[in-house]
């Protein structure tokens, strides 16, 4: 059975840092690319950033990119979400997931929540102001 498993999530200040991980378990993952997204109360699920099977490529929403990094130890079946400068609208729970296609690495489709099969069940980050 496939399981994801994120941790690191807490309660931080703005300004503050944090490394989310998702553990997969119950298959390998590395033909796959892997994406983490998030969900604040009353919102709708957002993406955050994804990565490629072989951490080549890399994609970040725009109001994430150049605070947060993904990356990504295939051999631990395991992608990170470090998230820098957090700002109270971070404030959400962020999820992470696994790409449905395998081995593509091309620029489609890496925001689009169908476009992952695998999911797990969340981290919570409050970041106060």
């Amino acid at each position: 059975q496939v399981q994801l498993v994120e941790s690191g999530g807490g309660l931080v200040q703005a300004g503050d840092s944090l490394t989310l991980s998702c553990v997969a378990s119950g298959r390998t993952f590395s033909s796959y690319g892997r994406g983490w997204f998030r969900q604040a109360p009353g919102k709708e699920r957002e993406f955050v950033a994804a990565i490629s099977p072989v951490g080549r490529m890399t994609y970040y929403a725009n109001s994430m990119k150049g605070r947060f990094t993904i990356s990504r130890d295939n051999a631990k079946n395991t992608v990170y979400l470090r998230m820098n400068s957090l700002k109270p609208e971070d404030t959400a729970d962020y999820f992470c997931a696994v790409r449905r296609r395998p081995n593509y690495s091309g620029p489609s489709g890496w925001g689009l929540p169908d476009e992952y099969n695998y999911w797990g069940q969340g981290t919570q980050v409050t970041v106060s102001s």
